[in-house]
């Protein structure tokens, strides 16, 4: 008898670095990890803009549009879940460069505060290493994405920091 073959699963997620037309950019203050720019998860069955959208109006109420691909970051562990998940798998994260359009901002169930911030003071806000250091390829963006990988459990490890 074989032994049964199992895929390797990657959850696929997108966030992105909304800026207004004064130049600021849209940070959330999430629950656990402090202010960040807003994503999360795709969704079964959605793209990964429509995921991107829905996770951006979801933690925000912001309707943005969508731009270039700045960053793509592979999270190379997996650790303990949380709310009933037992182990979050490894992680692929497409970070875009995105426009706000409008809507009512809101704070949600996972962050408190929600609100526009001189691009000047982001990193002074941000405290996780990897937003950071994810935030730094948008700030060092000139046309080519960049390309992250790193370990965030037990602690932060960047392992790779190179362009496409």
């Amino acid at each position: 008898m074989t032994a049964e073959k199992v895929l390797p699963a990657h959850v696929v997620a997108a966030a992105g670095v909304i800026r207004n037309d004064k130049g600021e950019i849209l940070l959330v203050k999430n629950i656990r990890r402090g202010w960040e720019y807003p994503g999360g998860m795709v969704e079964n069955g959605e793209n990964i803009i429509e995921g991107l959208q829905r996770e951006i109006f979801e933690e925000t109420g912001a309707s943005v549009k969508v731009g270039e691909l700045f960053c793509v970051s592979s999270n190379t562990n997996s650790y303990p879940g949380y709310n009933g998940v037992k182990v979050v798998p490894t992680k692929l994260i497409l970070d875009f460069i995105c426009t706000y359009e409008g809507g009512e901002l809101r704070a949600s169930d996972e962050n408190s505060e929600t609100r526009f911030v001189p691009e000047a003071d982001v990193l002074g806000m941000v405290t996780e290493p990897v937003i950071i250091e994810r935030f730094g390829t948008y700030l060092e963006y000139s046309g080519r994405p960049h390309y992250l990988a790193y370990k965030t459990k037990p602690e932060f490890i960047s392992e790779v920091k190179t362009i496409i």
